[in-house]
């Protein structure tokens, strides 16, 4: 997958993508990312790309020839037009699902804005999509990409061990991930439970269930909520809600299960119930 990034700034965005899995995945060919510095495309003699808005107003706002002509040389030297995201406080908030959806771009422009952001005729001659990271506002589009790149270049094929690395991870499945344990077994008086020293499989995974379902409904209840209508049984049957008779003895279709990363699952269970759970 490749990733064409927009900015003032390359030197910051190449430095920081340039470690970790990220840079092993960029050195291996997994993914490419390219940086152009918007301010070569200027046509000011000062190398000038920002002006005072119209109408008056605090700050400066990134003028739309540095930027447009920044992006028609990138899409020139593709062959083809990518998708092109802006990255603002004012788009929608990048969550798993986006990144998904991203992830089967064969390519990804981003710019990054500054100061005021940018004239809003950039928006209306190149922009397909205005993503943010959340509620807030930063000082320029450098972070939110990197973030934006990190989560994406993660589901890529290739860039993870597995596709178990990522699909057991939090918001992937609908649900929070399960707490982790290595060693010692003992610390500070703290002990990891016992259930994931007894190498019973089955025991695990149906431990690991019923501790996303809590750790979902205790800190996220929005998500919890959202799971519980849509895997309504899954859930019951987790917390030990479940009539007998309608408890399921082996795998069936529909079965919450952790093999491969997928958990799939269902609905609400007040905080004041005590789980049947295996420890």
């Amino acid at each position: 997958m490749r990733f064409e990034v927009l900015t003032l700034f390359p030197e910051s965005m190449d430095r920081m993508l340039g470690e970790s899995i990220i840079g092993r995945a960029r050195e291996g060919g997994l993914i490419t990312v390219q940086t152009t510095n918007i301010r070569d495309y200027t046509e000011s003699r000062h190398r000038k790309v920002d002006d005072y808005p119209y109408g008056g107003g605090t700050g400066l706002v990134m003028g739309p020839q540095p930027i447009v002509d920044a992006w028609q040389a990138t899409v020139d030297r593709l062959g083809f037009k990518p998708r092109t995201l802006y990255m603002s406080p004012q788009g929608k908030v990048l969550d798993q699902a986006m990144a998904s959806r991203l992830r089967k771009e064969k390519c990804l422009i981003i710019l990054c804005g500054h100061y005021e952001g940018v004239d809003e005729r950039v928006l209306e001659e190149i922009v397909d999509e205005e993503v943010s990271i959340g509620d807030y506002v930063l000082t320029g589009g450098e972070l939110p990409a990197m973030v934006l790149i990190d989560c994406v270049s993660r589901l890529v094929d290739g860039v993870l061990a597995s596709e178990s690395s990522y699909a057991e991870e939090s918001h992937y499945a609908g649900l929070l991930e399960y707490p982790h344990y290595t060693r010692p077994a003992e610390y500070h008086g703290r002990t990891v439970p016992d259930i994931l020293l007894s190498g019973h499989h089955a025991k695990v995974q149906k431990w690991r269930f019923l501790k996303m379902l809590e750790r979902t409904r205790d800190k996220r209840p929005d998500m919890f909520d959202a799971y519980e209508k849509a895997h309504p049984e899954q859930v019951l049957e987790a917390f030990g809600l479940l009539p007998k008779k309608r408890r399921r003895h082996g795998k069936t279709a529909g079965e919450p299960s952790l093999q491969n990363g997928n958990p799939e699952m269902n609905g609400p269970v007040p905080a004041d119930r005590k789980p049947e759970a295996d420890s």
